[in-house]
């Protein structure tokens, strides 16, 4: 009865007692100091998110403290730290902006959008849904984010140039037009504070790139506003958080606001859940770990349905606070949990001097995090790999431009699955060996040899539904102990896009990083077109990729072993074949 009152299909309810009773004093070193550094950056962080989503700033402070407290009684690894992002900021203001509620209904809904939000991981989470998540392309993905990145750029620029434009300022299009308008209005004073945080900022990150330079951009800029006395020139402050920046009550949910607030909880689950597994499976690699994607999703749902308690925001997986998290060194959940911590104590310290930041100075610190969301590698190969991974970005890019970002994730699923749904592959690959007598025969598990040289038959479509099958399967593969070289015939192999080819990228930087070597044979003109195209041909080189020969079937895949013989030396390679497994 214990057993099943903590665990439930798989799930670990509150894993905190199993980290707790495994803690040793050995990290607690290394969580302090990762602690230390994530609450640095989480602070100025908070309130850039807030900003960006029409919020109070307190509420993206509180909203990281408390999602780092509350994500520790419910992850099991401390690869995901939680918290509010740029992502889920966004869409907030979008969803306020097109509902045009008053400050405090819209303060109210927020809780119940959190609480919806939550509950709807976490039911996905108990029915094992995270593996749905790989369906959505990162086509899709490339072009949310990018769309993202230019309303939040696009969105600071009226307090840079202290412009008044009102609460409704539409779509995308529609607050370029207005900015254009009142230009004429641009207040000098503003523009220069925000222009002298640029250069700080800049000057800063040249020279000390591994300091918080955010939040110390903010104090020096502060400390500038001060001495100059800001006030005078007519630049605006933010406000000060004050005493009662933390409130417990439970949200005041009605039929009503469920109504109105569950396509929009929806898609904000389905983006925490993109992000949290998203950085949490990056970052497991790094570490050589695996990560349970039902679990890191039900730490997700249950971190928001604590947050709607509190005046906080929707929590997912931050890119920069995980990533500065794993790199300073956390051991274990507990870093999170002390961050937290520091971040709360940080408020009731500060919070009163925040009335002393300009306005304009977090608004340029929120565009230069924008503008690190443009990844121009991605939007690179998913426009120009396949005609259909350039739709759907384009597509879901402009949705989210002239829309709303929550329906441009539904465009861009939508298209997505229009264009690809004839395409669905699960590629099953059997290991076959040659036996003494030169037979080739299925090997058996337990009399299998160890193989120096693998062939492996890419049979099915190869398109983003099956991508993480294949680099699931390719990765056991390749982790064999005494493999030397993988040898991929490509000649069955259809309909390659942006995230196969990914997938493939990242297959030959993990190889080279084990001291592996990938060998494409059998690939035809098409799909050499996609791999030129791409970029991934040259990361592969010329001289391991072997066009398929029409006239002789087996000449690629022969030369293709010269070339793995070639590179092991004189002695015959023992060699291993794995071909699809289809099922009648």
């Amino acid at each position: 009865m214990i057993q099943s009152a903590h665990h439930s299909n798989g799930l670990v309810f509150f894993p905190f007692f199993q980290s707790a009773r495994s803690y040793r004093l050995s990290y607690l070193r290394d969580d302090c100091k990762s602690a230390i550094n994530v609450a640095l950056l989480a602070f100025p962080q908070g309130m850039a998110y807030a900003l960006i989503a029409g919020l109070p700033i307190q509420y993206g402070i509180i909203g990281s403290a408390v999602a780092s407290i509350a994500s520790v009684f419910f992850a099991k690894s401390n690869l995901i730290t939680f918290g509010p992002t740029n992502a889920t900021a966004v869409m907030l203001f979008t969803t306020f902006a097109s509902l045009g509620l008053p400050e405090g209904q819209k303060l109210e809904y927020l809780s119940v959008l959190i609480l919806l939000t939550g509950i709807f991981i976490t039911i996905g989470a108990y029915f094992r849904t995270a593996d749905l998540i790989k369906y959505v392309s990162r086509s899709v993905i490339t072009g949310y984010i990018t769309a993202a990145a230019l309303f939040i750029i696009l969105n600071q620029v009226p307090n840079i140039l202290h412009l008044e434009l009102g609460t409704d300022k539409g779509n995308f299009f529609q607050l370029i037009g207005s900015i254009a308008q009142n230009l004429s209005h641009v207040h000098w004073p503003t523009l220069g504070m925000g222009f002298m945080t640029l250069i700080t900022f800049f000057l800063l990150n040249n020279k000390f790139k591994t300091l918080p330079n955010i939040a110390i951009v903010l104090v020096l800029i502060s400390l500038f506003s001060y001495l100059i006395d800001a006030h005078r020139f007519g630049i605006a402050f933010l406000p000060s958080i004050g005493e009662s920046f933390l409130s417990f009550s439970f949200p005041k949910i009605s039929f009503e606001s469920i109504q109105m607030l569950t396509t929009t909880a929806i898609a904000i689950a389905l983006l925490c859940i993109l992000e949290g597994i998203s950085i949490g499976k990056s970052l497991a690699i790094k570490k050589g770990a695996q990560l349970n994607n039902d679990q890191a999703m039900y730490s997700i749902g249950m971190t928001n349905i604590v947050c709607s308690f509190f005046s906080g925001m929707p929590a997912s997986g931050s890119l920069t606070r995980s990533s500065l998290n794993y790199h300073s060194g956390s051991q274990t959940v507990f870093s999170n949990l002390f961050s937290g911590i520091l971040i709360f104590i940080a408020v009731f310290a500060v919070g009163s001097l925040t009335d002393y930041i300009p306005l304009s100075a977090l608004s340029v610190l929120v565009i230069i995090v924008g503008l690190s969301l443009l990844n121009k590698h991605a939007i690179r190969i998913v426009t120009r790999t396949t005609g259909s991974d350039a739709i759907v970005f384009i597509v879901t890019l402009f949705a989210g431009l002239y829309f709303s970002l929550d329906s441009a994730i539904y465009f861009g699923v939508g298209v997505s699955i229009l264009l690809f749904l004839k395409k669905v592959a699960k590629p099953e690959l059997k290991e076959y060996a040659f036996n003494q007598r030169g037979d080739l025969l299925e090997s058996e598990k337990d009399q299998r040899s160890i193989p120096e040289v693998s062939i492996v038959h890419v049979e099915g479509e190869l398109f983003f539904g099956a991508a993480d099958l294949f680099s699931e399967q390719m990765r056991r593969i390749y982790e064999e102990p005494q493999l030397k070289i993988v040898i991929l015939k490509m000649r069955n192999a259809y309909h390659m896009d942006a995230s196969s080819v990914m997938a493939l990228e990242e297959l030959v930087r993990h190889m080279n990083k084990m001291g592996r070597y990938l060998i494409l044979s059998e690939v035809r003109k098409d799909l050499l077109r996609v791999l030129n195209n791409s970029g991934v041909a040259e990361y592969i080189e010329s001289r391991n990729i072997f066009l398929d020969e029409a006239s002789n079937p087996t000449l690629s895949t022969a030369k293709a072993l010269k070339r793995a013989k070639e590179h092991l030396g004189e002695h015959d390679p023992n060699v291993s074949i794995y071909v699809e497994n289809r099922k009648s």
